[in-house]
């Protein structure tokens, strides 16, 4: 079973089109694994932190490495060796050539998986950059700003992603959300010509009928919306981001994107900046932004998520340790 990738943005339709994909006969799937996260972080000495100090963990790691006869590539060979057997074990009677591993956090290690799996096919998934940003809110906020939660992901991810794509482009594919919509058939036997298998048009219909379960999932998958292919989402983010203070936001955005990023990703400048200033001005959120949006600041220099969970531990009279 050859191992399949799906790269992209947190709510860039990637639960969709992963069902999409698991409905062809040939290809099996599950949630979103995310093991691969911990694996190839265990010799990096950044970005983690936990109560046993990753950083001097990870010199501990790269050491042990130095051990082995063909030193990282063995180590690395070893994590490539247990996912191949692992995803392999997750789907045994469903079979098929392909399994698909579609786990968004993985734009951190998008560079190492590629390198790890040259036998892999890799898709790109791309959306509109305010698409993304809106549907952010929308699912976990209810419309509310809170997307200091995910600038990880907007910023350091998507610029890891198109670095990634532009050193790969001759090996991966990329695919727009809005292109999965507006032309189903065309986008996807693009697609699967590229994974070099048939395409099976009954899988338009039948994705619906496959099941993801789990606790880490996409929490719109059960809607009712979500189980045909409608144009409706390609239009919310114009609801969300129309107040002042979101329109200002999304012009600073959009060009610190800038022409290169986003003409890779298959979408203009100027032209997502003229939508944006042809947005009706209204008062939705804003009163609720002029607070909100100045908290993404504190968030980040105090990691205020980390010690919210301090604090719980605390008042539940647990001890509580520090983070390295």
């Amino acid at each position: 079973m050859d191992p399949l990738f799906l790269f992209s943005l947190p709510r860039s339709g990637s639960t969709f089109c992963q069902r999409i994909l698991a409905a062809h006969s040939d290809i099996s799937t599950v949630n979103e694994p995310h093991f691969l996260l911990p694996f190839l972080f265990s010799n990096k000495d950044w970005a983690v932190r936990s109560t046993y100090n990753h950083h001097y963990a990870s010199f501990a790691v790269q050491d042990f490495c130095n051990t082995l006869p063909n030193g990282e590539e063995d180590y690395l060979n070893e994590i490539k060796e247990l996912a191949l057997r692992l995803y392999h074990k997750s789907a045994p009677e469903q079979g098929g050539r392909y399994f698909l591993d579609k786990t968004p956090k993985y734009h951190f290690i998008v560079e190492d998986i590629i390198k790890l799996f040259p036998e892999g096919k890799f898709i790109f998934l791309w959306r509109h950059p305010l698409s993304v940003v809106a549907s952010i809110m929308q699912t976990w906020r209810a419309g509310g700003w809170n997307t200091f939660h995910f600038d990880v992901d907007l910023y350091q991810g998507i610029d890891q992603l198109i670095r990634a794509y532009i050193e790969n482009q001759n090996e991966v594919c990329a695919i727009r959300y809005e292109d999965v919509v507006l032309e189903p058939e065309k986008t996807w036997k693009y697609v699967f010509e590229y994974l070099d298998l048939p395409f099976e048009p009954e899988i338009l219909d039948n994705f619906s009928e496959i099941k993801l379960e789990g606790r880490v999932t996409d929490p719109n998958s059960k809607k009712e919306a979500y189980q045909s292919i409608q144009e409706a989402p390609l239009h919310k983010w114009k609801q969300i981001m129309s107040n002042p203070l979101r329109k200002s936001w999304s012009r600073r955005y959009l060009k610190w994107l800038g022409e290169e990023r986003l003409a890779i990703m298959g979408y203009k400048l100027q032209d997502l900046l003229a939508e944006v200033d042809a947005l009706p001005t209204n008062s939705n959120h804003f009163m609720t932004d002029l607070y909100r949006m100045p908290l993404g600041s504190a968030y980040h220099l105090f990691e205020l998520q980390l010690m919210g969970r301090k604090y719980k531990k605390w008042r539940s009279g647990e001890r509580f340790y520090l983070h390295y």
